[in-house]
């Protein structure tokens, strides 16, 4: 059965969060899946899609657009899913969604010791800019302990 890719819906969100903590399982506290997916979802922007396989949600992707730039800000297949296209079916809906808002260019961060995923956002047509990203927690987001250090990308 071939999967399909539909817009978020908050019946999907203990899923989602099921999902994000099997794939991003060193992600740090300010990724706080369930506040993350809630304040996507109160955006209403239209840009954040699940892929399904038999009624079960087997990816995400969550993108932006602020008028200037596009961003995917996260991608997550589910392990037993991934290298079978659903990442790559996932982003291409993803970039048709910002270009039908007529976004000009996407931007996203990979982690740099992520070769893997630089390589699979290569393929896609993604090159490497030089940037240096730079991020500021802000207080009323901090949790106790957290240093101000750039966001990770999920």
């Amino acid at each position: 059965m071939p999967i399909h890719v539909r817009h978020y819906e908050p019946s999907d969100r203990d899923d989602v969060i099921s999902l994000w903590d099997d794939v991003f399982p060193d992600s740090t506290g300010h990724n706080d899946p369930a506040a993350s997916i809630q304040r996507k979802y109160d955006a209403d922007d239209g840009l954040f899609f699940v892929a399904e396989l038999d009624a079960t949600v087997i990816g995400t992707v969550v993108a932006g657009y602020d008028g200037h730039r596009g961003w995917i800000y996260s991608l997550a297949v589910t392990p037993t899913q991934q290298r079978r296209g659903i990442g790559s079916t996932l982003i291409r809906h993803a970039e048709q969604a910002l270009s039908n808002l007529d976004c000009p260019k996407i931007n996203l961060q990979v982690r740099s010791q992520n070769d893997a995923v630089v390589a699979f956002y290569g393929s896609l047509g993604y090159d490497t800019e030089q940037r240096i990203s730079m991020g500021k927690r802000l207080a009323s987001h901090a949790k106790s302990g957290e240093t101000s250090d750039a966001p990770e990308s999920r």
